[in-house]
């Protein structure tokens, strides 16, 4: 496990209604309505957290892939992230995630890419608080 060595930002967020209410961070630049999808017997009618976790880890998982390719001098124009967040029930009766993290990078032959995306789930903090807690899959597409 890491930690950080000196916390350089903190993003804070509260919770009005847990699943079916709100969520604002604490600048006021994010507040959103959250209801449970529909297949968790949701409305549907608003984010959640499954959408807010996969908007995170993409974002962060890309400028992790930014970093590496800059550091091995690689051209990764076109790049995009898409992660998929999936919510289930557990083997212990609660609920578990599973996350696959689809990467594009057209601009570079598949075994570059893989390195590079190998690398990159190594550096970003999101894959680093995941790793040995939620199956976390990578695909080159």
């Amino acid at each position: 496990m890491s930690n950080p060595v000196k916390i350089a930002y903190t993003a804070i967020a509260t919770a009005e209604g847990g699943r079916d209410g709100r969520v604002a961070s604490s600048d006021g630049r994010l507040d959103v309505v959250v209801r449970p999808p529909k297949e968790l017997g949701g409305s549907g009618e608003g984010t959640n957290p499954e959408q807010l976790f996969a908007a995170g880890y993409a974002a962060c998982f890309q400028s992790a892939l930014f970093v590496v390719a800059r550091r091995a001098k690689a051209d990764v124009t076109g790049c995009e992230v898409t992660a998929q967040v999936g919510i289930g029930p557990d083997a212990e009766g609660g609920y578990a995630l599973a996350v696959e993290l689809a990467v594009k990078l057209p601009s570079l032959p598949a075994d570059q890419a893989r390195q590079l995306v190998e690398a990159a789930h190594q550096v970003c903090p999101y894959s680093n608080a995941t790793r040995g807690n939620i199956e976390v899959a990578l695909s080159i597409v």
